[in-house]
């Protein structure tokens, strides 16, 4: 597995994770769950976001393709 397979594997990992934490959000307010509950996937798909970015962005960094 090459250097640019790899990277683009990380990078649907973290956007598909950050994809199922919104669903299950969606879901729990959805059913009526708990605040508490809401409030942890929220902070869970906002740091999730932020990794996505950063893996995304360096993934253009290193392949040249970025700024």
């Amino acid at each position: 597995m090459g250097a640019m397979s790899l990277s683009n594997s990380f990078g649907f990992i973290a956007v598909a994770a950050v994809a199922l934490v919104l669903i299950m959000g969606l879901v729990n307010m959805m059913r009526g769950g708990s605040g508490n509950r809401s409030q942890n996937l929220m902070r869970w798909r906002v740091g999730l976001q932020f990794l996505a970015i950063i893996v995304l962005m360096a993934t253009l960094w290193f392949t040249g393709r970025g700024p």
